[in-house]
Order: structure tokens, then sequence, then C-alpha cells
């Protein structure tokens, strides 16, 4: 006795592809939402460590770093950012011990040819997972300059503008913990903001800022204000700015905090806390940016 096997008919081979393109259509977005916040996490903890670093430079220098320092007599780095005066605080001693015999060599400028060695490094803790930009090393043409380097994902809290810092890192500032009377836990000390939409701003090496005090580069103002008038051929604007979301093609994205997780960024408080503000809470932060404004203020 002989059986004859059953194939499938076209219309069941049908059914079977539909349900299996639903089931990856409904399964694509739960990934994507965990890869999502598993970058938020590493982002979170990526703060986390610039704020212990930043309190065990404060507890051996006396104070947090400066955005960067020139025109002081001790400032054998001039334009060196406060990211690389960090590494030592990030298991990265290497780093800051080239940076003082680059700059030595190159007598004190960070425009040297060979270019210092640290200009083009990659340290992970400064790259938000989120953004491949600052996973790798670029190549920028600055005022007749050509420079091979890599980008920072974070920058430190000037205040409500650079222009006038009334937050916690600024040009040449030596701000104490004890100079921050609105309370370490309400006062911001770093937050996310892409690198520009050009990579001109958010170098993490070296760099001057849009006003020659590090704005846009390594310190932000809650309510920054736009000096240049221009970025690339888009006008942005005077400004301010606020907190909301962006862009990376954005040209005016550059001006304000923002990150590419849903919904808002992760900021690092004063006090080395760690908390992701929702965009909806831009209404309180400039309170959040001065170290001394006497703003009552509840963070969310």
């Amino acid at each position: 006795m002989s059986y004859r096997r059953r194939a499938f008919t076209l219309i069941e081979l049908l059914v079977v592809v539909a349900i299996i393109a639903v089931l990856i259509g409904l399964l694509l977005p739960a990934v994507q939402q965990v890869r999502a916040a598993a970058a938020r996490i590493r982002c979170a903890n990526n703060l986390k460590q610039l704020a212990l670093a930043a309190h065990q430079y404060h507890d051996t220098i006396g104070h947090l770093p400066a955005a960067i320092e020139i025109g002081r007599r001790r400032t054998a780095q001039p334009f060196l950012q406060w990211p690389i005066r960090l590494t030592p605080y990030l298991e990265h001693e290497t780093v800051w011990r080239n940076a003082e015999a680059d700059f030595a060599r190159a007598r004190n400028s960070f425009r040297a040819n060979p270019q210092h060695r640290g200009m083009d490094q990659l340290i992970p803790v400064y790259s938000c997972p989120s953004d491949w930009r600052t996973q790798t090393a670029w190549t920028v043409n600055n005022h007749g300059y050509t420079l091979h380097l890599t980008l920072n994902s974070y920058l430190a809290n000037s205040g409500v503008t650079t222009l006038r810092p009334t937050g916690v890192v600024f040009l040449n500032s030596a701000v104490k913990l004890d100079h921050i009377t609105d309370g370490t836990s309400n006062t911001l000390l770093f937050g996310e903001r892409p690198p520009s939409a050009d990579l001109r701003f958010a170098w993490l090496y070296s760099g001057v800022g849009q006003d020659g005090a590090g704005s846009l580069d390594s310190v932000l103002g809650a309510r920054e204000q736009n000096v240049l008038g221009l970025i690339g051929s888009n006008p942005c604007g005077p400004g301010p700015f606020p907190f909301a979301a962006a862009k990376v093609t954005d040209p005016c994205a550059v001006f304000h905090y923002w990150s590419l997780h849903p919904g808002g960024a992760n900021f690092a408080f004063a006090d080395g806390s760690v908390r992701f503000l929702r965009y909806e809470a831009d209404a309180i932060m400039p309170a959040l940016a001065t170290r001394a404004g006497g703003e009552v203020v509840e963070v969310p």
C-alpha cells in the first residue's frame, strides 16, 4: 500500500509568510527599543564616570576643571579642553602625559606639525554609543590647518550663557563645590549634545569654540547665544535656544543640549548623580544651570 505525501498549497504558504512578516514587524521595534535603552544606560554610565573624575580632580587640584585656560602665566596647555584634564582620573594617564609633552614640544600650541598624539585618540567614555561619529577619527580643515581628530558627546555646563558664565565650568574657571550655593544636587555639571553637523564643534582634545571661550566645543549654556550669526550656510538666529529634540543634520542643533535618545537627554549633576531629563523640563534648565542663582527648583 502506497501513500502520497500532501504538499502545502500556495495559499497555505502565503499565510505562513504573512504570519512570519507580521511577527518580524512586531519584533523589530522591540529590538530597537532594547538597543536604545541599552545605549541610554551606557551613556548615563559614561556621565557617571565623568562626574566621579571631576570630583577626584576637585579633590586633587582644589577646584573643578576649566573649559579651557588661556592668558594665564601658569597655563602651559592653552586651549586644551577639560576632557583631557580629567584623563588621569579616568585611567588614561598616558593621554595627559603626552599632552604635557606635546604642548611643550610645540611651544604651547595645539596646532603643531606633527599634530599632538592625543588629537585623534579615541577615549570611549566620551563617546555616546548612539552616535557613530564619536567612535572614529575625522580629518577636518580649520583656518588653514588640517587636523585628524576625535569628537566628544558631552559638554560641561557654563551657565545660562557662556558669554556671562554662571555655571560650573567655563573659560579660566576655578569653581569649588562649596561655591555651588544652589545645591550640588540641583546644578548641572555635564550634559549630552552630539557634535555639530559639520564637525566644526565638539572636538575632544582642544578648541576655541564659537567665542574663544570654548562655547559649543567643550561647554554650553542652557540658553546659549549664536555669537557667529551663521552656522554654515543656514541662519540659525541669535538665540536663545531651548532644550529640545533635534537631528544630527540640523546645523542649529549645536546651540542646545539634546541627545539621540528618545524623549530627552542624560545629565550629570554636581553631586555626582546622573538623571535623564525629558524635553518637557526645558523651562527649568536655566535654573539648573546656575551655581548661585538662588532659584528654587524641583528636578523632575
